[in-house]
């Protein structure tokens, strides 16, 4: 049997806590228009107030100690191709079931490894009429506590090169993959790099990996795309689009082009770092209840993370090199499932997602954003034991595997 890795455990100095402690206390705050509200970003009000808790209330300690009982955590050495060797972190929590099905989880930015933290128990619980998961959830490299890439190219194959290699170093020669944000488009690449012998099945909750019909090389679904009503999800979703190309991706043209230029600011002031992924925790979500401990914690991760905070932009830099986010990959063959949150920031019709791979799930829901995971573990939870369940069109994929007691 294949060993687990090396058990770890999250343990910030002290001197890292107070150092934090002192530059929260030096901060100088930006002045606000009167009404903005969240048409400029991150409202004032809003930063102090999360800014006076981060210094004076909130436990670090209580939450590092809750994060370690909770969540299994090893770390691995991998080797990357041209890369060299990274130190991986993960979470990996086997079910009671011995042939649960094995599952990678992948976060994107602006998440960790904490994405999984509601999703872990449940799909790990055995029982008669459901399927049960051994789950693995990676920190990506330069997240969280995985040592981050030192040489320039560091692209998606490698990021998918990471992924593949840990679920075969932990005995999983055939598994599953899940993910959303960076982590849908790095499970589309495993699932297109490793599919068939050993990725056998890929879901996401961002349903937005094709393009419209074109009407000169497809015009039977180009005449179907103008005549065919979509439905209210799918209006929705194009709108959402609509709404982030134009008025959400400051972000990532920044991201994309400058990294190493807002790295500065992102690592210096743990402000500048609240107010930069706060607003998106926000917008991105739908209306999830947030408290100032859960927003508290998620910062805290990228604060406290083993590379800094800068470490996780350059993906985004490398990947457009590639040809950017959303077509750099082409579709798995793999058996494909989709789940739709309505706040995700975008969601193409299903007629389109079909005509780009083997699409054989696919839900919407009433409920949830971007962080499906976090906002609606239950509900994520769900579709992947409908896709993997004994009536599921994905059911028995990995050989000798079903999930079932």
């Amino acid at each position: 049997m294949a060993d687990a890795g090396i058990p770890f455990s999250i343990s910030i100095p002290d001197a890292k806590i107070k150092q934090l402690k002192a530059k929260l206390d030096s901060t100088i705050f930006p002045d606000e228009l009167d009404d903005a509200g969240w048409q400029y970003g991150a409202p004032l009000a809003d930063v102090k107030r999360l800014v006076s808790h981060w210094k004076d209330a909130y436990d670090w300690r209580k939450h590092e100690a809750e994060l370690n009982r909770e969540l299994p955590q090893y770390t691995r050495a991998i080797d990357i191709e041209g890369q060299g060797t990274l130190d991986i972190h993960y979470i990996y929590k086997k079910s009671e079931v011995i042939n649960a099905i094995p599952l990678l989880f992948v976060h994107g930015w602006p998440g960790s490894f904490i994405e999984a933290r509601k999703i872990l128990s449940l799909l790990v619980t055995a029982s008669a009429d459901q399927p049960s998961f051994h789950v693995v959830a990676l920190s990506l490299p330069g997240y969280g506590f995985s040592e981050a890439p030192k040489k320039k190219g560091f692209g998606i194959q490698h990021y998918a090169e990471v992924g593949h290699k840990l679920m075969v170093a932990l005995g999983y020669n055939e598994y599953i993959t899940q993910g959303g944000d960076w982590g849908a488009l790095v499970t589309r690449k495993i699932a297109n790099d490793y599919g068939g012998r050993h990725v056998k099945a890929w879901h996401t909750n961002m349903p937005v990996f094709a393009r419209a019909p074109d009407p000169l090389r497809e015009p039977i679904s180009y005449l179907a795309h103008l005549l065919k009503p979509y439905t209210a999800a799918e209006k929705a979703g194009l709108a959402c689009s609509k709404w982030f190309d134009e008025s959400g991706s400051g972000y990532y043209s920044e991201q994309s082009t400058q990294p190493q230029t807002l790295g500065y600011s992102l690592s210096d002031s743990p402000v500048g770092l609240l107010a930069w992924i706060y607003e998106k925790l926000v917008v991105w979500t739908d209306n999830y209840p947030w408290t100032d401990d859960e927003i508290l914690t998620w910062i805290s991760i990228y604060w406290f993370s083993r590379a800094g905070p800068a470490a996780s932009l350059r993906i985004y830099y490398e990947i457009q090199q590639q040809g950017g986010f959303k077509f750099s990959v082409p579709a798995p063959k793999v058996p494909t499932g989709y789940s739709y949150f309505p706040r995700e920031l975008g969601y193409v019709p299903l007629s389109w997602l079909k005509r780009d791979g083997n699409v054989v799930f696919h839900n919407e829901h009433r409920h949830g954003g971007h962080f499906a995971a976090f906002e609606q573990p239950r509900d994520l939870v769900a579709d992947l034991r409908k896709m993997f369940g004994k009536h599921g069109p994905a059911f028995g994929v990995v050989s000798g595997r079903n999930g079932y007691t």
